[in-house]
C-alpha cells in the first residue's frame, strides 16, 4: 500500500489504531490481528506525523513538509531517507527568493528537522540533513509586527458599537487583546471557568502553547468590559461555556461553542477598517494586539521577566523582539553617560 504524509495517510493510521482498540469479542479477533498486522506497513514518516499532539502544529508541519515534497520531486515516504543537506539548502534559498519571512522559513525547516530527527531515532537514516543548514537570522525589529500607537489603541478599541450585544462582547474581546497580549487561539479557547480569583484578583487560565497553563492577572478596563457583555447576553451559561461565543444561530439559547481564531483575525480587521487604521498600518491583525501589549508595557517600564510571564514565551529572547525601545534614539546609552 502507498502512503503519504497527508490527511488521507494519517485517516489510515488512525483507522488502524482504532481497530486494535474497539473490538472485543471472538468473532472480531481476526480483525484485530489483521490491524494490528498492517500497522507493520506503517512507515516511521507517517509514524512522525500521527505523533504530533497540537492540531495547529500539525496543519503547519503538513503543509511545510508537503511544499518539499512538491519542490524536491518528491513522491514515496522513503524518498525522504535519500535526502541531503543540499536538497534543504536548495529548499531554503528558493524560500528566500520567494520573499518568505525569516521566521516563516525557519519553521519549514524545523518540520523537516523534526522528521528527520525522528528517522534517526528508529535508524532510518544515519544523519539528520537540516544539521548545520543556517536559518535566516531575525534581524532587526524594523518590518516585525507593528505595534499601535496609544491613540490608534484607543480608536480600534472604540470602533464597535457600544449600544449591541455583538459590539459590547467585540469591546471585551479587543479589550482583552490589548491589555493581555493573549494569542487569538488562547482567547477561543477561554471558558467561564477560566476566570478565576487568586489572591485576591481575577486571572485568566489562559491554554498555551504545548499543553502550558498560564495565569494572567486581568486588567480592570478588560473586566469592566468582560462583566458588561456577560451581563448583556441572556443565554444559559455553565462553567464549561465559551467566555465569548457567537452570536447568531442560536435558537435554542444554550450555545457551547466557541469562537474561532479566523473569526477573531477577521473581527480585528474590519474594527481596523472602521477606525481608519488600515491606510496606517497594513499588516494589522489579532497579532499586532499582542505586540501593542508587549511593546506598551516594555515602555511604561514593565520587568521584561513579567512581559516573558505574560506572553507565555518559554524563551525571553522572542519577548526581546517586542521591545522597541533601542529604536528611540532618545533612550540610547550613550545619553545615561556622565562625567
Amino acid at each position: 500500500m502507498n502512503f503519504s504524509i497527508d490527511n488521507m495517510g494519517y485517516q489510515y493510521y488512525t483507522l488502524t489504531m482504532k481497530g486494535l482498540s474497539e473490538h472485543q469479542n471472538t468473532s472480531q479477533i481476526n480483525i484485530q490481528r489483521h490491524a494490528f498486522e498492517r500497522l507493520e506497513d506503517v512507515p516511521s514518516e507517517l509514524e512522525w506525523f500521527a505523533n504530533i499532539r497540537n492540531v495547529h502544529t500539525k496543519r503547519a508541519y503538513l503543509k511545510d513538509v508537503q511544499q518539499f515534497q512538491q519542490f524536491s520531486g518528491i513522491t514515496a515516504l522513503e524518498d525522504f531517507r535519500d535526502v541531503t543537506r543540499a536538497h534543504v539548502i536548495s529548499f531554503r534559498d528558493y524560500l528566500q527568493r520567494q520573499d518568505m519571512s525569516a521566521a516563516t522559513i525557519r519553521r519549514k525547516i524545523a518540520a523537516l528537522s523534526a522528521l528527520f530527527n525522528h528517522l534517526c531515532n528508529v535508524n532510518a537514516i544515519r544523519y539528520n540533513p537540516c544539521a548545520g543548514v543556517k536559518r535566516p537570522s531575525e534581524g532587526t525589529n524594523e518590518g516585525k509586527t507593528p505595534a499601535l500607537s496609544n491613540t490608534q489603541a484607543k480608536r480600534i478599541l472604540t470602533a464597535p458599537p457600544d449600544n449591541t450585544l455583538k459590539g459590547i462582547r467585540d469591546r471585551a474581546i479587543l479589550a482583552i487583546l490589548l491589555y493581555h497580549g493573549l494569542r487569538r487561539e488562547e482567547l477561543c479557547k477561554l471558558k467561564v471557568k477560566d476566570v478565576e480569583q487568586r489572591q485576591g484578583i481575577a486571572h485568566f487560565v489562559v491554554h498555551g502553547k504545548r499543553d502550558t497553563i498560564r495565569y494572567v492577572p486581568i486588567h480592570p478596563a478588560a473586566m469592566r468590559l468582560m462583566n458588561a457583555y456577560r451581563g448583556m447576553d441572556c443565554r444559559i451559561e455553565t462553567s464549561d461555556s465559551p467566555l465569548f461565543r457567537p452570536i447568531k444561530n442560536n435558537t435554542n439559547k444554550i450555545l457551547m461553542k466557541h469562537l474561532t481564531p479566523d473569526a477573531i483575525y477577521k473581527m480585528v480587521r474590519s474594527y481596523a477598517l472602521k477606525a481608519g487604521l488600515l491606510s496606517e498600518i497594513l499588516n494589522i491583525g489579532a497579532h499586532a494586539m499582542r505586540a501593542t501589549a508587549a511593546t506598551n508595557a516594555l515602555e511604561h517600564a514593565a520587568d521584561i521577566t513579567k512581559v516573558q510571564e505574560m506572553l507565555g514565551h518559554s524563551n525571553i529572547a522572542t519577548t526581546k523582539l517586542y521591545d522597541r525601545r533601542s529604536s528611540n534614539p532618545e533612550d540610547s546609552a550613550v545619553f545615561k553617560i556622565e562625567f
